[in-house]
């Protein structure tokens, strides 16, 4: 295909800012559809877990044939602890659309995924979308993105971006925000107009970097990339020059084009195409494919480090193999590698330990995700507390800090400003909007986990929190973790409401009568900051005596169930969560009183 007649193009936007609903209406104007297809709302979260947090997680791509043009979009994750996969796409695509909401304005993964668009060079096109939103500000908002584009250091021609008004849902884009709409033909012209076709010497000895990967059954690992030099062929011999330099020599078994959301097999692809290799072998992101008798590496991708950590373990609980697969150090350690081959801003090690794995991630968020595939493919695992991870710059300790927005009703901000203030964070700015308060912190990433959940409950559930790494910072010192001790149950059995009730007294329950508990696993929160083993098993004794309060109905106040995410933030050093696939189960380390006690004589003795 012409040079001239393609245009690579990644859409970026912050969390539930309606890109991915763009996408569908762009898909359907385009043509990609039947007239009679049933097609699925956010077609391109085509993942079970995307669809049901409504983010996207994994970047992929679909293309667009418009007028003779091939338009390919690249969907990036909105999220920044998904930031590895935004690395990697800024250097498939010539320019970026910019997809800000027309109320909420820039945000903190807004801000992140458009610092790595601008470093690379792209031309931006801003698309202020649910222009129909009661409350829009859309002229507003584009004077914030322009504001943001001079922080982030924009250069003049990225500062001169057009700018189109939208709304996804209704599939609606116009050049004022005041006009009336038809359908999506503005945008695909101002794509076609300002983001510039794809340079490379057709002519050149081939070469593409590897900038995704993808996994079928059939055919093996796929790697997706965009040609930068020369032809490739279906078929033909090529070299990989692997990380470590080292280069080995294969031969594609299948090229694939996209077309809409499917892939066809084609027979060669030219310099500035987007396409799907197989027949690789073990190859990684970031190698580069190129002509056997052209060896020229193109410069590995600079991808965006951990900065959390925690451990992955072997089921050792009482209940292990109940509920789901138990697997060995073996199997755990096989799929915890197999995620690093398609998600490079993961982190495995081994430990001291065979049945231990180090994971480190980008965020709360993203090991979660992978606590949730590994959960639904049937494995039971423990996991520890997520712990940051710290580095030594220029002799001093340091660790991550972020950037984080909130955004509150104005009766609401003094609790969570003084929240704020025990977290070690520093007030950047402060708004008042109607009543809204907008509030800028800069903050240790620790000082986040387990935020959240107070946050929503400080609230009323109204608060909007959203945060993005900004760097490295001097360490801050301690900061207070969670205050209250645990209800640990005594012994192995099931649940009463009996013994509940009796425990109810003192704390709040995370359990229902009937549930199997063990010893030493955790089954509420106490009400005072000591950790007390409570008997819940604990049955009523029958007696031949009567009394007046006898047939009374015992009323048991509703458990607190927890998420994946509150269970982590939940997490005390000393404790582990016990994953299966049915359930989480809160757990102490050691799981007898006797061992805890002298666990903790020893940690006395030690300081």
């Amino acid at each position: 295909m012409e040079q001239a007649k393609i245009r690579n193009v990644a859409i970026i936007a912050h969390v539930d800012h309606g890109k991915t609903t763009l996408v569908d209406k762009l898909l359907a104007q385009g043509g990609t559809f039947r007239s009679n297809e049933q097609v699925v709302e956010r077609v391109m979260d085509s993942n079970d877990l995307e669809r049901e947090k409504g983010i996207t997680i994994l970047a992929k791509n679909t293309s667009i044939k418009y007028k003779g043009y091939t338009i390919n979009i690249v969907d990036t994750p909105g999220h920044a602890d998904f930031g590895g996969e935004v690395e990697r796409i800024m250097r498939m695509v010539d320019g970026v659309l910019l997809v800000v909401d027309a109320f909420e304005g820039c945000m903190p993964q807004t801000r992140f995924v458009l610092s790595k668009a601008l470093e690379q060079g792209l031309v931006p096109i801003v698309v202020v979308n649910k222009i129909d939103r009661e409350n829009a500000r859309p002229l507003e908002v584009v004077d914030e993105v322009l504001d943001l584009f001079i922080d982030l250091g924009a250069n003049d021609e990225q500062l001169d971006f057009p700018v189109l008004y939208a709304s996804a849902l209704k599939g609606i884009a116009m050049t004022e925000p005041d006009a009336d709409g038809k359908d999506m033909e503005p945008l695909f012209q101002a794509i076609l107009e300002h983001i510039p076709a794809p340079k490379g010497d057709i002519e050149g000895p081939l070469q593409m970097q590897v900038a995704l990967l993808d996994y079928n059954d059939y055919l093996g690992r796929i790697a997706i990339g965009r040609v930068n030099r020369g032809v490739i062929k279906n078929g033909s011999q090529v070299a990989v020059i692997k990380r470590d330099g080292q280069v080995e020599n294969v031969r594609i078994t299948k090229l694939l084009a996209f077309e809409g959301l499917k892939r066809v097999e084609i027979e060669e692809a030219h310099a500035g195409e987007i396409v799907a290799v197989t027949g690789l072998g073990e190859v990684n992101v970031g190698e580069t494919i190129c002509a056997v008798d052209a060896l020229e590496a193109l410069p590995l991708l600079k991808i965006d480090e951990p900065t959390l950590q925690m451990s992955f373990m072997v089921n050792d609980s009482p209940f292990a193999g109940r509920e789901g697969e138990p697997i060995t150090s073996r199997h755990s350690s096989s799929r915890l590698f197999k995620e690093t081959e398609t998600d490079v801003s993961l982190r495995v090690e081994e430990t001291d330990s065979p049945d231990v794995f180090k994971v480190s991630g980008r965020g709360e968020l993203h090991l979660a995700i992978l606590i949730e595939k590994m959960r639904r493919e049937g494995i039971e695992f423990q996991v520890s507390k997520p712990q940051v991870i710290f580095r030594e710059i220029d002799g001093e300790i340091c660790e991550p800090f972020e950037h984080l927005i909130i955004n509150i009703p104005e009766e609401y901000k003094g609790p969570v400003m003084e929240k704020m203030g025990t977290r070690k964070a520093d007030l950047l700015n402060m708004e008042n909007n109607n009543g809204q308060v907008r509030l800028e912190y800069s903050l240790p990433a620790r000082g986040l986990v387990g935020f959240r959940t107070e946050f929503l409950t400080d609230t009323r559930g109204y608060g909007i929190m959203h945060h993005s790494f900004e760097g490295y910072k001097p360490y801050r010192g301690q900061i207070g973790g969670r205050r209250n001790g645990v209800l640990i149950a005594f012994e192995t059995g099931t649940a009463t409401t009996y013994g509940l009730l009796a425990a109810e007294e003192r704390g709040t329950l995370f359990i229902t009568p009937g549930t199997e508990v063990y010893e030493g696993m955790i089954v509420g929160e106490n009400n005072r900051e000591q950790d007390i083993t409570v008997n819940v098993c604990k049955e009523k004794h029958l007696t031949n005596m009567r009394s007046s309060t006898k047939e009374e109905t015992v009323k048991l106040k509703a458990p607190r169930v927890m998420s994946l995410e509150q269970c982590l933030s939940f997490l005390a050093d000393d404790e582990f969560l016990e994953v299966t696939p049915k359930s989480y189960r809160l757990r102490k380390k050691y799981l007898k009183k006797e061992e805890r006690a002298k666990q903790e004589k020893l940690a006395k003795a030690r300081n």
